[in-house]
Parts: structure tokens; C-alpha cells; sequence
């Protein structure tokens, strides 16, 4: 593969290879897309975002920050797929590539005259990856759909967390991002089939499906069940508490070890502590509702500080809950296991903080490497590139 200037590119991010010489085309928008390609990017790919002519991905106007954090160590080209020259183009780029992300609805790539089959042609060893909502086929292929859309029908709010109330949504676009991962892990898997077979495939990655994988393992066993009150997954004290000050605290005595060290540390301040009625994991489930007034009672007597102090050193899993992104980036934890580092901010803007690629890699990863590039930066560059490697391809052996 011809890919230069991009494997110099990412030959510095560690000590080892990672994905140095696989190259990546990203012709998604927004979110899911995004992220896929973000992470692969990070790992070392030559990431190429193809964006059209004019303001570019969507994201670009709609969120600059989370735009910034989704595209940083890829390189940005603007071509025109509506128009004949910058279709053949980006089969040139194709031809030199590993695989090709897109997040299209289905069937709007065969429209363009880029579809699969078209891809292939160029390069039999293309994976490409389609990102879809609910897939290439089936009732609910045309559907348009996001995140909460595809959670609603994905199993998600079937898991019951307490035994009153429903399932709150929450603010992580969760089938967006599982998705996502699901997209990265398959098309590195599908990428290495094709260097060892010499034929790639399509991928028809689905985000409805991608949450219900997640959530299926609770979500399935909760069938015939009557409802939560008879769930042993929902408990009294595995739960989040209001304290006095208005500041919350997560609490997870679910094993009773935890319980009976947290019980026998405030029991002479907390007379309802005193009971040895709930030490065991069933009797707490029994009687969830009971246990679960019972803590909310004793939390509420206190502020954070105090909470926090008083468990301090108590080998129990409690936490507070972080209100804001100035909380989480104040962690010691954080700070100490170095999770968020800065790169360079939108346009106009200083430095942005980011959280690195969430593993540590023995040999070394740097994946805070460079920043989001601007709309088109690398045109030239890329386009340099694959002219060099035509030029190369002709010369007599």
C-alpha cells in the first residue's frame, strides 16, 4: 500500500507498529462514524476523512468541541462525490486503501455510483463498513433513526434499575458509540481476513443491534419475570443517594462483605445500622424498598465532605457522583493514571482537554497526537501522494 506520508505520520505514536500501514477512508458524518475511525486513528491508522466541498461533516457546525475530540490524528480531503472527478478520485484512493467507513443510509452509496461492488472493483481487498441504524435490510432499514430511537427498541429500558420509576435515559449516546466500537473491531478483524485471503467484504453494522448486544444480557433475562420487585438484580443498596447538601453518592454494597463493613462502621451513629437483619445478599434483596429508605434516611443526615470523609480508608465501593466535567478532570485518579491530556482546540479556540485512548499499552501509545484537521487541510497532500504512487506504479521494473 502506498501510504507514505501516513505511515510516517503514525510510525511515532509508539514504540511498536499498531495499526501503522492500515488506511482507512471515512466517508461518515457525525457521531457513530466518527468514533469508529477515531479509534483506529488512535491505534495508528491513516485515517482519511473525505468531506464535501462547503462547510464539510455537520458536525463541524453543529459542535465544534465534540468534532474536535472525534476527528483529532486524521487527515481531512475535500471531494466532490456528487460530481464525476471526485468519484474517480476517491476510487484512486481506494485502490491504496484498506477500507472505506461510511454511514449512509442504505442504499445512498449505490446511488452515487460507490457501492460495494463499485468499490470492490477497484480493490478486491476493500472492507467496506456500513453504519447504519437498523442495518441494510429488513422493516426498518429506511427508517430515519438516532440514539434514543435505537435504545427504545433495543432492549435498553428493560433493564430495571429500581423497583419503582422508569428506566431514566441517559445523556451518553450509548447505540451510538457501541456501534461504533463494534464497527472498529470488526473492520480491523475483516481487514486482516482480507490481507491473509485476498478478498474483502461488506460490513453492515447495525446501532440498533449494537445496543441490544449490550443490553441483551440483562434485558433477556429479565423475560416472564413479573417486574422489578422480583428481579435480584435490583437492590436497595446498590443505588445513588441524596445527601444533605444536595450532592449525591453512589453506593454498591451488592456483595455483603461490603455491606457488613459499611454497617458495622456507622452502626453506633445510625441505630438502624445496628440490624443484622440484611448481612445476607438475599434478605437485602427481599426487602430492597425497606433498605433502600433505611440508607437514603442515613444519607441524607450529611453533607459530602462529611460522607467523604467518614469513608475515607472504609474498603467499601461507594463514590461521589460527579455533577460536571470540571469534577472529573479535578480526580486524582484521573490526574495520576495521566487519562486527559489537551491537543489543539476548534479554530479560535486554546488548547481542548481529551481523554486519551482509555488503554495502556505495555510497549507505548501516544494517542494524543495531533489535533482535529481543518476542512480540506490535507487535499493536497493526499492527492500528492497518490499521483507520487501512479508515477511510481508506471516506471519499468
Amino acid at each position: 500500500m502506498d501510504a507514505t506520508s501516513g505511515a510516517a505520520r503514525t510510525a511515532a505514536t509508539t514504540r511498536w507498529p499498531g495499526l501503522t500501514g492500515l488506511r482507512v477512508l471515512d466517508l461518515s458524518r457525525l457521531l457513530p462514524g466518527g468514533f469508529a475511525t477515531l479509534l483506529l486513528a488512535d491505534l495508528g491508522a491513516d485515517v482519511i476523512k473525505i468531506e464535501s466541498p462547503g462547510a464539510g461533516d455537520y458536525g463541524r457546525l453543529v459542535d465544534p468541541g465534540t468534532f474536535a475530540a472525534l476527528n483529532r490524528n486524521k487527515r481531512s480531503v475535500v471531494l466532490d462525490l456528487r460530481e464525476p472527478e471526485g468519484r474517480e478520485t476517491l476510487l484512486r484512493l481506494v485502490e491504496r486503501s484498506d477500507a472505506v467507513v461510511e454511514s449512509h443510509r442504505p442504499g445512498v452509496l449505490e446511488k452515487t455510483g460507490l457501492g460495494y461492488a463499485r468499490l470492490r472493483a477497484a480493490n478486491p481487498r476493500i472492507v467496506l463498513c456500513s453504519i447504519s441504524g437498523f442495518g441494510q435490510s429488513g422493516p426498518y432499514a429506511a427508517r430515519p433513526g438516532h440514539d434514543l430511537n435505537f435504545l427504545a427498541l433495543s432492549g435498553f429500558f428493560a433493564v430495571p434499575h429500581r423497583e419503582a420509576g422508569l428506566v431514566d435515559r441517559v445523556g451518553v449516546r450509548v447505540a451510538d458509540t457501541a456501534g461504533a466500537m463494534y464497527a472498529a473491531l470488526s473492520t480491523v478483524v475483516a481487514v486482516f481476513g482480507a490481507r491473509a485471503t485476498g478478498e474483502g467484504q461488506h460490513l453492515d453494522v447495525s446501532l440498533h443491534e449494537a445496543a441490544a448486544a449490550w443490553a441483551a444480557p440483562l434485558a433477556l433475562s429479565r423475560h416472564n419475570r413479573a417486574g422489578p420487585d422480583e428481579d435480584p438484580l435490583v437492590t436497595g443498596d446498590n443505588d445513588v443517594f441524596v445527601l444533605a447538601c444536595g450532592r449525591r453518592l453512589a453506593l454498591a454494597t451488592f456483595e455483603d462483605k461490603f455491606w457488613i463493613a459499611f454497617r458495622h462502621r456507622f452502626a453506633a451513629r445510625f441505630p438502624a445500622l445496628a440490624d443484622d437483619a440484611y448481612d445476607r445478599r438475599e434478605d437485602r434483596t427481599r426487602a430492597r424498598q425497606t433498605v433502600r429508605t433505611l440508607l437514603a434516611d442515613v444519607f441524607a443526615q450529611h453533607d459530602l465532605a462529611w460522607w467523604s470523609a467518614a469513608l475515607s480508608g472504609l474498603d467499601v465501593p461507594w463514590a461521589p457522583v460527579y455533577e460536571s466535567a470540571e469534577e472529573f478532570l479535578a480526580d486524582e485518579h484521573v490526574a495520576a493514571r495521566g487519562l486527559v491530556g489537551t491537543v489543539a482546540g476548534p479554530p479560535g479556540g486554546g488548547p481542548q482537554a481529551q481523554v486519551r485512548f482509555p488503554v495502556l499499552f505495555g510497549a507505548g501509545l501516544e494517542s494524543l497526537r495531533g489535533a482535529a484537521p481543518a476542512h480540506g487541510e490535507h487535499t493536497a497532500e493526499v492527492l500528492a501522494e497518490i499521483d507520487a504512487a501512479d508515477r511510481r506504479h508506471e516506471e519499468p521494473q
